[in-house]
């Protein structure tokens, strides 16, 4: 089973949809078949390339209630084993963050991605780490176990650039419009930061639905060959 995984490391619910698919995924019979790839997408791909402050970024966008947003997520996090240090939290543009993610799935693999993912929403939200910021990058990369001079001679390039451009359109195009999307074998799609069991339900919901075909095809074969 494939599951695409389409996030911004600057959404909060991202960080916590995560925590609750690995949990639910530690929790179903078929992990090991289950092949998980981080998907880019950019809340705001206008963002201006320079750090500012969280507060005074969510602020102007939803007024004395964004500290009430800020709360809620952070009670949710805690719940989750999460934190949430939002007087600390930097927002900057996400594009170059989302590029590295995709030099490392391509050059480590699918396992070192999520490592990566999960320490820059982690360092992101509870650190203060700005995802915009090459050497602050390259920091979290380190901490995950990647070797820092290819992972810098990446970031001071524009490898990848319009790869990753081209996979967010494609996310759009295919109606993802908000995240965190959870896409399964690339036709169901949920949005949300799910509790834990909805999730686990949902992954055994679509291994049923994918090993009814699989067995109808076994039926067709045998003595060491398959009818068509």
């Amino acid at each position: 089973m494939k599951v695409e995984i389409y996030s911004d490391i600057a959404c909060p619910w991202c960080h916590v949809g995560k925590r609750r698919f690995e949990q639910a995924l530690a929790a179903f019979p078929g992990a090991g078949d289950v092949e998980v790839v981080y998907r880019p997408f950019q809340l705001d791909p206008h963002a201006p390339e320079e750090p500012l402050p969280h507060r005074e970024v969510l602020a102007a966008k939803y007024g004395p209630q964004s500290v009430a947003m800020d709360d809620h997520i952070t009670r949710l996090g805690a719940d989750e084993g999460l934190v949430f240090d939002f007087d600390t939290v930097v927002e900057n543009n996400s594009l170059l963050a989302h590029r590295l993610l995709r030099f490392v799935l391509e050059e480590y693999g699918r396992d070192a991605q999520a490592r990566l993912k999960g320490r820059l929403l982690e360092a992101h939200f509870g650190e203060g780490l700005d995802i915009g910021d090459r050497e602050h990058l390259a920091d979290a990369a380190v901490t995950v176990g990647l070797d820092r001079d290819p992972v810098t001679a990446f970031l001071d390039g524009d490898d990848l650039h319009d790869e990753v451009l081209d996979e967010i359109e494609e996310a759009r195009q295919r109606g993802v419009t908000a995240v965190p999307t959870f896409v399964f074998e690339g036709q169901w799609a949920v949005q949300g930061g799910q509790e834990a069991s909805t999730f686990l339900n949902i992954l055994q919901q679509v291994a049923d639905a994918t090993a009814a075909p699989a067995a109808e095809a076994g039926d067709a074969c045998a003595d060491g060959a398959c009818a068509v």
